[in-house]
């Protein structure tokens, strides 16, 4: 998956997207999550039947990507960031890769690659205006989103059909980061 730059990996942690590489080891006073555990949280993020079958990604300290489990149904699954405030593993296609990386490199998803994510552990740690906000302050719209999954890279006509805005009803349909190359569908599912 290559090295992904530590600016880039430090903002993509406070996303709800999960779009949420791991970085552990970052706190010395807590021993790091075993392989066993990581594995245990990333497939948390998808059903059953998507997960057994997901690679399984963390992102190390030093920002490279360690692969814990080769998969072979086409996803990739990353655990829970504990950097975070709340749960936020997620499990991604391979469209949703590519945008995430788009996203982490702050370059254009490629057009007509309609991606698939879970979240199905929820996401509480998220601007629903700035993609790139580091932590809440008064104008960027924190947010908390329970167990959801995501539609992205649609195109922008697709999104003209939910609601937008600063504060969504979370348990509805909604797009967050409207107006911006990044913006998605988030859809709570329970």
């Amino acid at each position: 998956m290559g090295k992904l730059n530590s600016m880039a990996v430090g903002m993509m942690i406070v996303s709800s997207l999960g779009l949420a590489m791991n970085v552990y080891g970052a706190d010395a006073t807590k021993a790091p999550p075993t392989d066993k555990q990581l594995i245990a949280s990333a497939m948390s993020a998808a059903p059953a039947k998507v997960a057994k079958d997901a690679t399984i990604v963390v992102m190390e300290a030093d920002g490279k990507m360690r692969t814990l489990r080769q998969g072979t149904n086409g996803f990739t699954c990353m655990p829970d960031n504990p950097a975070t405030p709340g749960p936020d593993p997620m499990c991604m296609d391979k469209n949703s890769l590519e945008w995430v990386h788009a996203w982490v490199a702050r370059k254009p998803p490629a057009a007509g690659k309609v991606g698939f994510m879970y979240m199905l552990a929820g996401g509480t740690d998220a601007s629903n205006t700035d993609p790139y906000a580091a932590k809440p302050d008064p104008n960027n719209h924190w947010i908390k989103t329970g167990p959801h999954i995501m539609i992205v890279g649609a195109d922008a006509s697709f999104y003209d059909s939910y609601p937008k805005g600063a504060n969504p009803d979370t348990s509805m349909p909604y797009v967050m980061w409207s107006g911006t190359p990044y913006q998605h569908l988030m859809a709570a599912v329970k």
